[in-house]
């Protein structure tokens, strides 16, 4: 018996090591390219650069199994995460339609936003969608087709601040919060007020959510909350002291690429810690994820300020370039305060590659927040772009014993 103990003692001490995330090769392999890397491998700190790159291999059945690499991982070392939560958001506004789908709501439902508090905003229309009309489904749409800022505030409102959190925390996300609309200022008592929504299914009403009011701050252990040396405030005057983003939003890179793996192989989680999401949800996300703005009527946008890699930062940077077309990039960026974030799971159809890749760097040589001078151009960009296209040209090389079906993953853009 005790020989059998000590057997299985170490039969799981070796699956813990198998599953131990390297800390060294991603390191080793932006070294050997110092062109590339080594600005910012100089001072990797400065850059705030994280990094977190995982292998899939597939068994003979399709199942995917995970090795993970890391580079400067800490989760409780803070970066702004910006529109990277609007994600999360996407995923708890369609299991909650999914839990009240018994009063006749759907994503496709009309939802009518109200206000009950200072500041809150009313919509009654979304002229963006071909009915003309706004609902979640929509808004999921805007979101991951260009990281539409109005759309995650409608679905924050809706899941409501509390529900949000108590998700990432039942979800295992446990160094990241969700507090603040984006883009307008959003923080203190009036981010934990939430406008009251109705539903309709044509004239019917179906679903009647009152005001909510949620009290917690979410607290969390995390360092460098302060930054730089001074920043604008909202008359554009300069105050001389650090930046304080204390009490603002928080979502950790192994976090989102957590959630990014959920998302896209539910089937390599156990059945009650996946999403309560349909196919129809899984299809919805998968499509708009992937899709280019250029592709899409409802919403219709400019292809000069939004073409078709615009938000694939892993990979193109920000270059105005055709899209490979035997490459689709499954992803979710942000931008903000000189922070360029990307989660993605890339797919490549021709050469039988997929792998997920989540990385975070900051520029603000200056120091000054809220000025709109960053170097987003010169080393952020760069660096995102050059990052996806080392870690694509190692998966070229990788030899992998079962090839990858896609078939889930291969979309008509254009029904």
């Amino acid at each position: 018996m005790k020989r059998i103990l000590t057997i299985a003692l170490s039969l799981m001490i070796l699956s813990v090591m198998a599953q131990k995330t390297d800390t060294i090769f991603l390191k080793k392999l932006m070294e050997a390219k110092p062109d590339l890397f080594s600005t910012v491998l100089s001072h990797p700190d400065h850059n705030q650069v994280q990094i977190l790159y995982t292998q899939i291999n597939r068994d003979a059945k399709n199942q995917p199994t995970f090795k993970t690499f890391s580079y400067n991982l800490d989760p409780h070392h803070y970066f702004y995460p910006a529109s990277t939560v609007k994600l999360a958001a996407v995923i708890f506004a369609l299991e909650k339609v999914n839990r009240l789908k018994n009063t006749g709501l759907s994503a496709k439902s009309t939802m009518i936003t109200d206000s009950a508090y200072k500041g809150q905003n009313k919509v009654l229309k979304d002229t963006s969608a071909k009915s003309g009309l706004p609902s979640i489904e929509h808004y999921v749409k805007k979101i991951l087709l260009t990281s539409d800022n109005d759309a995650f505030n409608r679905l924050f409102e809706f899941i409501g601040r509390a529900e949000i959190n108590e998700k990432l925390k039942a979800n295992g996300l446990n160094n990241s919060r969700i507090l603040n609309r984006l883009a307008i200022g959003d923080a203190g008592e009036s981010a934990k007020h939430t406008n009251p929504i109705k539903f309709y299914n044509g004239d019917k009403l179906v679903y009647d959510q009152p005001a909510q009011y949620d009290p917690k701050e979410y607290e969390l252990q995390l360092t460098n909350l302060v930054m730089g040396k001074g920043y604008m405030d909202s008359t554009d005057k300069l105050v001389n002291k650090p930046f304080s983003l204390a009490g603002k939003n928080a979502f950790a890179i192994n976090d989102q690429q957590k959630l990014m793996q959920k998302l896209i192989f539910p089937e390599a989680f156990p059945a009650n810690k996946r999403f309560n999401l349909t196919p129809e949800d899984y299809k919805l996300i998968y499509t708009y994820m992937s899709k280019y703005p250029t592709e899409s009527d409802f919403p219709k946008y400019d292809p000069k300020e939004f073409w078709a890699a615009y938000a694939k930062m892993l990979y193109y940077g920000r270059e105005q370039v055709t899209p490979d077309p035997n490459i689709r990039i499954f992803n979710k960026y942000g931008d903000s305060y000189g922070y360029i974030i990307d989660n993605s799971y890339f797919v490549d159809f021709k050469n039988g590659i997929e792998y997920f890749l989540t990385a975070v760097v900051q520029s603000n040589e200056d120091g000054i927040f809220n000025d709109n001078k960053y170097e987003y151009e010169t080393v952020c960009f760069p660096f995102m772009k050059n990052l996806g296209r080392t870690i694509y040209e190692l998966e070229l090389q990788r030899n992998k014993k079962h090839k990858p079906d896609f078939s889930k993953f291969k979309i008509d853009y254009n029904p």
